[in-house]
């Protein structure tokens, strides 16, 4: 009799650990397809990043360009220029360089034309030579009314000379805004690879910033997003609560992907982040046709997509699903034509506070 009880005991041991390691594999598994997505969403947004940072990489090295060639062309005769100009011209370009810095209302190609006209007239009018090519000059430097000041200046000779020197010192002072702007706009998208990157290697919940990450995919998606889709963010001030972090980064990529491919790029996508009460909310609507009634359930089944062969695996919503249970929140769906509605809500746990080790 003991010798059965120890073959039945033995059996449950190997049986439990069969199983151990069944669902360790089918963990690991999950991890894997989690991760298997996440690379593969990462894949599809590459080019569009890659568009991103070249656009801004490119206007910083055009600006420099421009810097480079007026340095070379004008860094040892512009002494001799202002040594040249009487004390009057001085203060004039000092004058118009201020003027031209001040920022202007950006005018339409027909405002423009219409704006040029009207100048050229006027210098016409008080005798000044060459009054469309001054009247371009001052176009440029978006000083367009309260001219009678400047006539004396118009009427002289060196005028147009003056008036092209105070322009490519503006156009310094523009490219170097707009290296600062492609700066800023290259280490937010930088900074957007590193949050959507974001991974913990220990498994375990890390404090985080729900909001940070969505913005993350925003940024990463804004080619796909500039041309046709208005979006409409409204996010409430969220204190950072324990998540997968990474997880949820998909979650939100699944979701806006679909929302984005649903209107096919064009019209409105509207994000929603709210506390209520011991919950965060995230609201992701698109603008598109809707889900069919009989199509609702099955859109969370694994595998199901409506999407062309080879378009879609079918995991996406399903994935988005498990990472929501891991999470003990809940995913919903709320679709009519011309709106489609996913829910998501979160607990709002937060991080344990470490407790010191008592001394012995």
């Amino acid at each position: 009799m003991p010798c059965l009880y120890t073959n039945l005991e033995e059996k449950v041991d190997e049986r439990t650990q069969e199983l151990s390691q069944a669902l360790e594999d089918l963990q690991l598994a999950q991890e894997g397809l989690i991760q298997s997505e996440k690379m593969a969403a990462l894949g599809q947004l590459i080019a569009g990043v890659a568009h991103e940072i070249n656009t801004p990489l490119g206007a910083i090295r055009s600006s420099i360009e421009y810097i480079a060639n007026f340095l070379d062309q004008h860094l040892t005769t512009l002494p001799q220029f202002f040594r040249e100009l009487p004390i009057e011209q001085a203060e004039q370009f000092q004058s118009l360089l201020l003027r031209a810095l001040t920022p202007s209302p950006t005018l339409s190609g027909r405002e423009r034309r219409h704006t040029r006209k009207a100048i050229a007239k006027q210098l016409t009018e008080q005798g000044i030579l060459s009054a469309e090519s001054l009247a371009s000059l001052l176009l440029d430097l978006g000083i367009c009314d309260d001219l009678h000041d400047l006539l004396p200046l118009l009427s002289e000779p060196r005028s147009e000379p003056l008036l092209k020197m105070v322009r490519q010192f503006t156009r310094v002072r523009e490219s170097t805004r707009d290296i600062a702007t492609a700066s800023d706009r290259s280490a937010k998208i930088v900074f957007a690879l590193k949050t959507y990157a974001r991974y913990d290697h220990s498994g375990d919940k890390i404090e985080a910033n729900i909001t940070d990450g969505i913005d993350a995919v925003l940024t990463l998606y804004h080619n796909q997003i500039k041309h046709g889709v208005t979006v409409h963010r409204s996010f409430a001030e969220i204190p950072p609560i324990a998540c997968y972090f990474d997880e949820l980064n998909q979650v939100w990529t699944n979701l806006l992907h679909n929302a984005l491919q649903a209107m096919d790029h064009q019209g409105t996508l509207d994000i929603d982040v709210s506390q209520q009460a011991d919950q965060v909310c995230v609201k992701i609507t698109d603008s598109g046709p809707g889900v069919p009634l009989e199509l609702k359930e099955k859109i969370f089944e694994p595998f199901f997509t409506t999407k062309p062969p080879g378009e879609g695996s079918g995991l996406g919503l399903d994935i988005v699903r498990k990472i929501i249970d891991k999470h003990q929140g809940t995913l919903s769906l709320d679709s009519v034509p011309g709106r489609t509605t996913f829910s998501v809500t979160l607990p709002m746990s937060v991080m344990p506070t470490p407790q010191p080790t008592p001394a012995l």
